[in-house]
């Protein structure tokens, strides 16, 4: 489970994950969204 370290201040970006390193820094990472399903064109 989760657990708040401690408030740093940062300006979070949306569509962003921020999570703790192994060096001990915050870092962010792009999220992943799935993709859209692509239409069959009509003939």
């Amino acid at each position: 489970m989760a657990q708040k370290v401690c408030k740093c201040g940062i300006k979070r970006e949306s569509g962003y994950l921020y999570f703790v390193d192994k060096q001990g820094d915050v870092s962010r990472a792009k999220m992943a969204r799935g993709g859209k399903k692509k239409a069959k064109k009509r003939k």
